[in-house]
């Protein structure tokens, strides 16, 4: 899926988008109205008039080539190769694969350019390098599982980590490599001030916090909606001052890893 050149139409008028976050950041920067295909995990905007197509792991690569499309937005997590080289063999694909939060400004300049759409995406890149110019929070070490049985955490290589480290904080399993599985015991030992607690992949809820909670003394910060942390695009300065404002309410609400209240 990487490494190769396509000619894109410019603007494209016929978009399908496998990715949910660059769909929401279609509809964000003005370009919606030529998106005719989403995936079934395209939640944002809520209302949608182009054709569902499956998921991101399983689209309906016929549907998509009776769309006719001139642009298909995918995405190296989220997408899979083999479904790239099938569509790659009548329209042309666009990969992203932002590391980081400070990729996605430059993500957002790229989109706002092959979709004739640079004024409103410029804003929107601008506001979100603004956010990331904003003092750091006080130091402090986190980890962020994404699943359980087994328990797998976010690794420091990882696109999470790297939106939380944005804020100051330093990942306790940033030696580990994408998603490693690490027993709560042995997360124990590694001693983290927070743990960030998303509602996807995996549906974690108030009873796993309280699970979490008598396993390593840390501050729970969740259940929260996991695009505010996974989702690249528009929705990344949200998820930004979503979690400033998290890890900045009270120590006390904080240091309570009952799971009480945030179900």
């Amino acid at each position: 899926m990487r490494g190769k050149e396509v000619a894109i139409p410019r603007p494209p008028r016929r978009v399908v988008s496998l990715v949910p976050s660059i769909t929401e950041t279609l509809f964000d920067i003005g370009a919606g109205a030529d998106v005719v295909g989403v995936t079934d995990w395209c939640i944002y905007p809520e209302r949608i008039g182009a054709t569902r197509l499956g998921g991101t792991k399983n689209p309906r690569v016929d549907e998509i080539r009776e769309l006719q499309p001139d642009l298909v937005h995918m995405n190296l997590e989220e997408n899979l190769e083999r479904h790239a080289r099938a569509i790659e063999e009548f329209a042309p694909v666009f990969v992203t694969e932002p590391k980081s939060p400070g990729d996605v400004a430059g993500l957002l300049r790229q989109l706002g350019a092959i979709h004739g759409v640079a004024d409103a995406a410029e804003r929107a890149a601008a506001e979100l390098e603004r956010e990331l110019a904003r003092p750091a929070l006080p130091s402090f070490t986190f980890v962020v599982p994404i699943w359980r049985a087994p328990w797998m955490w976010c690794g420091g290589d990882t696109y999470v980590s790297a939106l939380v480290e944005s804020l100051g904080g330093t990942n306790a399993l940033g030696d580990r490599s994408r998603y490693p599985s690490v027993e709560l015991g042995e997360v124990a030992e590694l001693a983290p001030d927070v743990i960030l607690l998303p509602d996807e992949p995996y549906a974690f809820r108030g009873d796993d916090a309280i699970a979490i909670g008598g396993h390593i003394p840390a501050r729970i910060i969740g259940p929260f909606p996991g695009h505010l942390a996974t989702w690249h695009g528009t929705r990344t300065v949200k998820g930004l001052r979503y979690l400033r404002g998290a890890l900045g309410v009270t120590p006390s609400f904080l240091s309570d890893t009952s799971g009480r209240g945030r179900r």
